[in-house]
């Protein structure tokens, strides 16, 4: 008989009223009293900490890393995982407000790479190594017990459904995109939409703007049914995981001995990331040659796809350069050169308050927009090439005898593991 774990919606609710008022946001100093009737703003992004606390979040970071893996590997308990995956969630979600996570590192490691004028700090840059090196040798446990932005989605599954393989695999390529666009739009200084698009910060932080924090509750909503949906459509740095994850010596096993093959783990799975036994079909001798062909051909494709990647992207510079504020005000000023003048026009007044001409706004919209070119090229480059490689796996068949997580996918919630009915 299974052991009863507590209601992981239960959790996450109790732990919401009981800490409502101590999760509001503490300052150092009295606010300064204005005769005025000047009302000081609610900070929307975290204070700055000291270094001394910011190693303290490394040193918590790399305690939980270290004992996610010990419960799924050694331990296997998935009540151990619960319930830390709820201390991570109370600390790096609602306590440090989601910053700084390490999703988002990818774009401070994206800018340190290419802008030489911007050094990235220490512990950015190990929010963003330390959980690609766990999951090298023990899988994802980052997405397991570390990551609040998967915690928060992964405690209120109710009932989630399967959908098909066809459309899973569509949805998945998703974020290597996101991940590519995020890089290139961090490298030429541009945005960071990981951070300006993340649909739980606003629930963290207990304010934001409204079409954030709704689009976080209807993550939350479509999580009870279809489990962690950003993870598994949207997730950039997901992307990394899975890819040392199936490299991972001492992944989470389904059952401690030999399968009996009773099915039970599939079912348990909620994020579909059970692989089957293959069946002798797939390797008889018609199969094998029509998926050599196959993979002959994908493996053809791979160099076209990447060149026609690259060319595609090259062709969207301009288009996407215009994310960059220098870029689009200058188009602005030249499309609308009445709008110079417009007093009311904040981006235009502040710029002609800065000093710079106008000529050399242009020359600066026009490296940027190079840099864009170059970059496309990279980005498309590289979505194509993931695009080839992809299609080359769909035809790439591995003796397979048991029931087993596909590291790439699996998230190490233990969930299999407690529904095995195999003893030690």
């Amino acid at each position: 008989m299974l052991k009863r774990i507590p209601n992981p919606a239960l959790i996450l609710f109790l732990f919401v009223l009981l800490t409502g008022n101590f999760l509001q946001a503490q300052q150092r100093f009295p606010k300064p009293e204005f005769d005025s009737g000047y009302v000081q703003p609610d900070p929307t992004t975290p204070e700055p900490r000291a270094m001394a606390l910011e190693y303290f979040d490394v040193l918590v970071l790399l305690a939980v890393l270290s004992l996610a893996s010990w419960l799924a590997v050694k331990k296997r308990s998935r009540r151990g995982l619960l319930w830390l995956s709820v201390f991570s969630l109370i600390y790096f979600g609602f306590y440090r407000d989601g910053c700084i996570c390490s999703i988002g590192a990818i774009q401070n490691v994206a800018l340190s790479i290419f802008d030489p004028g911007y050094a990235i700090s220490i512990t950015a840059l190990l929010f963003f190594v330390l959980p690609l090196l766990f999951a090298l040798f023990f899988g994802r446990t980052f997405c397991a017990a570390a990551c609040p932005l998967g915690v928060i989605q992964d405690l209120i599954v109710i009932n989630p459904v399967s959908i098909p393989s066809w459309i899973r695999k569509t949805l998945g390529f998703i974020p290597v995109i996101y991940l590519a666009l995020a890089v290139l739009f961090a490298a030429t200084g541009s945005d960071f939409i990981i951070c300006r698009y993340d649909p739980f910060v606003g629930i963290f932080r207990m304010d934001g703007p409204f079409l954030m924090i709704f689009l976080g509750v209807t993550f939350l909503l479509l999580g009870m049914f279809y489990a962690r949906p950003y993870c598994r459509v949207f997730c950039p740095y997901g992307v990394l995981l899975g890819w040392m994850s199936k490299f991972s010596k001492w992944h989470l096993s389904i059952t401690p001995s030999e399968c009996i093959k009773c099915k039970l783990c599939e079912g348990s799975c909620p994020f579909d990331a059970i692989e089957i036994p293959v069946e002798k079909s797939y390797r008889s001798p018609e199969v094998s040659r029509k998926n050599l062909k196959k993979f002959i051909l994908y493996i053809a494709l791979i160099p076209v796809l990447t060149v026609l990647g690259g060319w595609i992207g090259s062709k969207s510079h301009v288009f996407m350069s215009r994310v960059h504020p220098d870029v689009y005000l200058a188009e602005l000023m030249i499309s609308q050169p009445e709008l110079r003048a417009d007093e009311e026009n904040l981006d235009i007044q502040a710029f002609l308050e800065s000093g710079d001409t106008f000529e050399q706004l242009v020359d600066q919209a026009g490296v940027i927009r190079e840099k864009f070119r170059k970059g496309g090229i990279v980005m498309g480059g590289f979505i194509g090439l993931a695009l080839g490689i992809s299609l080359m796996n769909q035809v790439v068949f591995r003796r397979r005898e048991d029931y087993e997580p596909h590291k790439g996918d699996c998230f190490s919630c233990g969930r299999c593991m407690d529904y095995c009915p195999v003893d030690r």
